[in-house]
């Protein structure tokens, strides 16, 4: 078990997909360590990660790549407001996207559907992607020029927090039915991000959830954060979220 994000991923395997083709496997980055070592390991491990995500940037600015790791905990829409997103911008946009998940192969498939190019990264036991895996996934991605990213991390509120990957912005997704408090719990993630996106709002009739204290509480934690408050599956809400996207592909 690792101190400094908490995931068990000692020689874990990690697995990059596509849809279609067979399945390439690599060795994960290991930073098991003892006591009295966690500091300096952590220093480690983030300066390493550090050093490729630094590469990745300038790799996909210099082809003009607007890139955003999308990250929540599980089961807050991030993959339908995926396929949503994709579908909508109707080939307005060349859109490509990098999943993350521990297991399967069901949220590329899904995304596979909308025509959009996708690779797969299997963590294994690993709770979140990092720049290393990114940086493999981008070769067997090669996304086109001037186009949009999507990087779908794993869900989880902890550890991505720590990993830069890279991208232009964090967009951390967090759904109406979770609790308005995420934010109060989770302040790191919500700090690093740039949007915040209120999900499944056609919900809350339903629940009780206030979204003005959710902004509230978020904001204590990174007073800049952007917000939208919209339902994937409704499609409420939606246009302020492309007309975003489309901007700052342009202005990246």
């Amino acid at each position: 078990m690792c101190d400094s994000c908490g995931c068990d991923h000692d020689h874990e395997d990690v697995t990059i997909a596509v849809p279609g083709r067979p399945a390439v496997a690599g060795e994960s980055h290991d930073h098991h360590h003892g006591p009295g070592r966690t500091l300096r390991v952590e220093q480690d491990v983030l300066a390493k990660n550090n050093h490729l995500a630094a590469h990745n940037r300038e790799w996909l600015e210099g082809h003009k790549i607007f890139a955003l790791n999308l990250v929540s905990s599980p089961g807050s829409g991030k993959t339908t407001l995926l396929e949503q997103t994709i579908r909508r911008l109707n080939g307005t946009l060349p859109v490509a996207v990098i999943e993350g998940d521990q297991q399967t192969l069901l949220d590329a498939e899904r995304i596979d559907a909308t025509g959009a190019p996708v690779v797969q990264v299997n963590t294994g036991a690993g709770c979140h992607l990092d720049a290393d895996m990114v940086h493999r996934a981008l070769h067997t991605l090669a996304p086109p020029d001037r186009s949009l990213l999507f990087i779908e991390n794993v869900g989880n509120l902890v550890c991505p927090a720590m990993f830069d990957l890279g991208e232009a912005a964090k967009v951390v997704i967090i759904s109406v039915t979770e609790g308005e408090d995420k934010p109060l719990k989770y302040p790191a993630m919500f700090a690093a991000a740039r949007l915040c996106l209120i999900n499944k709002t056609d919900l809350l009739p339903h629940l009780d959830f206030s979204v003005a204290r959710c902004m509230e509480y978020a904001r204590r934690a990174n007073p800049d954060l952007t917000f939208f408050t919209l339902s994937a599956r409704t499609g409420d809400g939606m246009d302020e979220w492309l007309t975003w996207l489309n901007d700052a592909v342009r202005s990246a």
